[in-house]
């Protein structure tokens, strides 16, 4: 058992991990999660791994223990406790490793509790998993939707920059320079995807493009779009149509940064059943949630297509902000939903089966 579950997460806030530099606070709670009774070990990248319990099938509580930048003093202020990554996403992990120790000797289950690495930047963390041979029956992501919201989906992300460079001509010349080809290709861009997902659309199926870089001269210009896709969203069709467009234009490069899709769980998944039953047994009224950001969920659900989920105390839309914050009641009560939901979930999907050829068959849920 962990024996103050506030002072864990009080502890962990403590600990600086902003991407790149969350070695001491994976020392930290690998040897925490090692004192409660858990096999605990720490990565070749840095993600923290915590197993308890044996047989049946093996689920994983997924979070991440990096954070954004900023020096946001830990403080506890009557029942809310302030701190970078109160609730992006520590209090969410720090409920997956209180929820696994409760359960650790009673659930007929195999639970792998990881905090990644590098989740706010390029998911290094998740990545890495892809390579590890885990195979989860069913996965849940830490992240924060509120102690009765179950996230079931995650809009994916489409990150690409365009370079141009031009020949040296005077401003007088009739010829575009190169920052008002880069600002034209911008806006040919966003209309199509516009007429493509109109303003109609729910927002969870629209493409939303924003720039986030954009830089130039008369020469030399570059921008730097990050769009928001929705399930469906053929990147591959969509890089071609930008070389079409950049090639009408003059540009010069188009470059691929991210591409990850966007995922969504049916109501009917077992981990989105397992956690609305247990928020129904605590006096909670279940909300599902779809989330127009990205999580690890985008990097790892399309590869191990076992039943998901995310689910994790905190208002999310303090993430990233100076008045980052968790109510200590709120994640205590997550605590409970959670060890309420794992037994739950841990009878309603079956381990996975090897198969001939190697792979595996599963039972339930969906990541489409």
């Amino acid at each position: 058992m962990i024996t103050d579950e506030v002072e864990l997460l009080r502890s962990t806030i403590a600990i600086p991990s902003v991407s790149g530099g969350e070695q001491a606070v994976s020392a930290f709670l690998a040897g925490r999660m090692r004192a409660a009774g858990f096999d605990a070990h720490v990565d070749a990248v840095g993600n923290v791994h915590g197993v308890v319990g044996s047989g049946g099938p093996e689920i994983v509580l997924l979070g991440h223990i990096d954070t954004v930048p900023g020096d946001l003093p830990v403080r506890t202020d009557g029942e809310v406790l302030h701190g970078r990554g109160s609730v992006d996403a520590k209090g969410p992990f720090a409920t997956f490793v209180c929820a696994a120790a409760r359960v650790a000797e009673t659930i007929a289950a195999r639970v792998r509790v990881i905090g990644a690495v590098d989740e706010e930047r390029t998911s290094v963390g998740a990545r890495h998993l892809l390579l590890s041979g885990i195979r989860p029956d069913a996965l849940v992501i830490g992240e924060p939707s509120g102690v009765h919201r179950v996230g079931i989906g995650y809009k994916g992300v489409f990150r690409f920059r365009v370079e141009v460079v031009r020949p040296s001509a005077h401003t007088s010349s009739a010829a575009a320079t190169a920052a008002e080809v880069v600002v034209q290709l911008w806006q040919t861009v966003r209309d199509r995807l516009a007429r493509r997902y109109p303003g109609e659309l729910p927002l969870f199926e629209q493409a939303l493009p924003s720039v986030v870089d954009l830089r130039g001269d008369l020469e030399n210009a570059s921008v730097e779009v990050s769009c928001r896709v929705p399930i469906g969203f053929d990147p591959e069709a969509f890089t071609a149509e930008l070389h079409e467009l950049a090639e009408a234009a003059g540009a010069h490069r188009v470059h691929v940064i991210e591409s990850v899709p966007a995922v969504r769980s049916p109501r009917t998944d077992p981990v989105v059943r397992a956690l609305t039953a247990a928020i129904r047994a605590a006096g909670g009224s279940p909300v599902p949630k779809l989330k127009l950001g990205t999580a690890d969920w985008n990097v790892v659900g399309p590869s191990w297509q076992c039943p998901v989920a995310a689910y994790g105390p905190g208002d999310s839309r303090l993430c990233h902000t100076p008045d980052e914050h968790i109510r200590i009641p709120e994640y205590l009560a997550a605590i409970e939903v959670l060890a309420d939901a794992l037994p739950r979930l841990a009878a309603s999907v079956r381990p996975q089966l090897a198969t001939a050829g190697g792979g595996s068959s599963r039972s339930g849920g969906s990541t489409s």
